[in-house]
């Protein structure tokens, strides 16, 4: 029995999302040493997240362009290469490069959606596509998941600079890996295609369309719930809970893992009974509903009854993304899935780029993590109205 042709283009579109997403999150799961060593606020690191975005929104807006001339797979290996180059600033240790870091790591992250929506539109069937490619997006939480168990453990036997070091080199491995299938996955490129067109062309055509924009203005909102929960759970629990890092990493890479199994489970429950609006609609209400219990938290709470409200929270703050991006690629021609997704996914990277700086701003003004995430409420529910007051105008 021969393997469908989805599968190895969904192994190693997964393998390479979950390393540029480890390469983003990892400094989140050591923010408490990297901020000691570089003597700034661990609330920083919400920028970091933000700088990251900020490139991948970038690149996001050229991801269809370049997976036209160059081919999604070069493209991905491209977005692999700039994650390693970020990695290895980053390791040096100051502020400033830390900042060119988190640039340059972001602009690798953005080069890979476009082109895994490319490569799995054109292998997978319409019924498989909500799961399929929820698969693909449990590589961010299989991201996190791996900052959460391996980062803070590095750290400890060997400084953060080796820890951000082993995760560049992971992702280097993995771009010279992909130069074995590229010249077959990327048949379909065309060489003579401009790079240099107009890179906002597809965000015009998106708010030309009122289903296109009203996903793109739902993922701005999400996202930036997402990546605060990921951004600032560890430092929440060492900050305001009086967590150890590695109980705390403990608890991110749960979070995490909740966050792939809540992908998958939630992908094909989109397939089989509910449909990629209805589930996104549902999302962002529980996501509004477990932010404002998070809220509640405080030291004297059992270990336990912490993870009862996290885990969920994470599972529904981080499920979302695979039926996004299956919902954009049915909503498009086949021909356009790479600029669609792109310029969809800038305004989703926009959601990081306010969200995590947002945060750590309110931080500042109310004193405590736990409060802040119960703000976090206001943007889940929003996204979730965005998309019923679309849904009822169709």
């Amino acid at each position: 029995m021969s393997i469908p042709a989805y599968i190895p283009v969904l192994v190693a579109t997964t393998a390479a999302q979950s390393l540029v997403s480890l390469a983003v999150l990892s400094p989140a799961a050591i923010a408490p040493a990297i901020a000691q060593d570089l003597q700034i606020s661990g609330s920083m690191i919400g920028w970091w997240i933000s700088m990251a975005y900020g490139g991948a929104m970038v690149t996001s807006l050229l991801g269809g362009n370049a997976v036209r001339r160059l081919g999604a797979t070069r493209s991905t290996q491209i977005g692999l290469l700039l994650a390693f180059v970020g990695g290895m600033a980053m390791m040096i240790g100051t502020l400033p490069l830390a900042l060119l870091a988190a640039l340059i790591t972001g602009l690798g992250y953005g080069m890979t959606n476009p082109a895994a929506s490319h490569l799995l539109a054109k292998t997978t069937s319409p019924e498989r596509r909500n799961l399929v490619f929820s698969i693909k997006q449990t590589g961010v939480p299989l991201g996190g998941t791996l900052a959460g168990l391996i980062t803070p453990r590095l750290t400890q036997a060997w400084g953060w600079p080796a820890a951000i070091m082993a995760v560049a080199l992971t992702c280097l491995v993995l771009a010279l890996v992909l130069i074995a299938v590229r010249r077959r996955w990327d048949c379909d490129r065309d060489p003579k295609a401009r790079m240099t067109g107009n890179p906002f062309a597809g965000l015009a055509a998106i708010w030309r369309m009122p289903r296109l924009r009203a996903l793109s203005l739902a993922g701005f909102a999400y996202a930036a719930v997402q990546l605060s929960v990921s951004a600032f759970a560890v430092t929440m629990l060492v900050s305001d809970l009086s967590w150890s890092l590695v109980d705390a990493g403990l608890l991110l890479s749960a979070l995490q893992v909740a966050g792939v199994i809540g992908r998958i489970g939630i992908g094909s429950l989109a397939d089989r009974f509910f449909g990629g609006t209805a589930t996104l609609i549902a999302l962002g209400v529980i996501t509004c509903l477990l932010a404002v219990l998070t809220g509640l938290l405080s030291p004297t709470w059992p270990s336990p009854l912490v993870f009862a409200i996290l885990i969920p929270f994470g599972a529904a703050a981080l499920g979302w993304n695979g039926v996004y991006l299956a919902e954009l690629a049915h909503s498009s021609e086949p021909a356009q899935i790479p600029r669609v997704t792109g310029a969809s996914l800038f305004f989703t990277y926009g959601g990081v780029l306010v969200g995590p700086p947002a945060f750590a701003a309110l931080h500042d003004v109310i004193g405590s993590y736990t409060g802040t995430y119960a703000l976090s409420a206001l943007p889940a529910l929003t996204g979730a109205a965005i998309l019923i007051f679309a849904r009822k105008r169709v």
